[in-house]
């Protein structure tokens, strides 16, 4: 199910470090906005559609993250997730956002955090596939080293029938998240490309002005 051939975008020339990349969709999106990607996780990932190596989130993050010119991490979330007090014990799933900021910002580099609303990171923005014409809800938090700012985005829309599309199939829901290439839970765990194409267009406005 591997995508094949990729959208078209207008490469920038920089390249991205994402960490704990599952099966892409963020990485998807700073894709289109014109960054060159390397995905990196624990876990192997067949359907992921750019180069990718497995290893260590932490420690390729240590030794590599200092020769990419942004580093994206998207840090287990099951330790914070509302889902997880319902279904188990969130002590059984690691607590690594306070050690993935201190690498990545050890590393130098202009970095983004990405996380569930609950987990303890600071919003800088706050998502939802509703902001961007997506039919499904999907709330994420973004903490970056340069703190918020840029375009504003539009409020949530949270429709009654919004909710009852959610629960028309796996197959819909991913293809709603512009995420048509992945497993029915390979979607379930990743977040829509169009979050991260807007949090690159943020990063590359300011950039653009810090450098005028």
């Amino acid at each position: 199910m591997s995508m094949r051939v990729l959208p078209l975008r207008r490469p920038n020339g920089l390249r991205l470090l994402d960490v704990c990349c599952g099966a892409g969709g963020l990485s998807m999106g700073y894709y289109l906005a014109g960054f060159d990607i390397v995905g990196v996780d624990i876990h192997p990932q067949s359907n992921y559609p750019f180069p990718f190596i497995q290893a260590e989130g932490l420690d390729y993050v240590a030794q590599h993250g200092h020769t990419f010119d942004l580093v994206h991490g998207s840090w287990p979330c099951e330790r914070y997730c509302k889902v997880t007090k319902w279904r188990g014990n969130p002590n059984d799933h690691p607590d690594l956002i306070g050690a993935g900021r201190e690498v990545m910002q050890a590393t130098g580099r202009p970095w983004v955090i990405e996380n569930v609303p609950e987990a303890p990171l600071r919003p800088d923005y706050l998502l939802c596939g509703t902001q961007f014409g997506l039919s499904i809800r999907r709330h994420r938090a973004f903490e970056t080293s340069w703190g918020g700012g840029g375009d504003l985005v539009s409020p949530c829309w949270h429709r009654k029938d919004l909710l009852a599309f959610e629960h028309k199939g796996e197959r819909a829901y991913a293809d709603a998240m512009g995420c048509t290439w992945m497993t029915n839970l390979e979607a379930r765990k990743a977040v829509p490309p169009a979050y991260s194409q807007w949090i690159a267009a943020q990063y590359l406005a300011l950039e653009g002005r810090a450098a005028a």
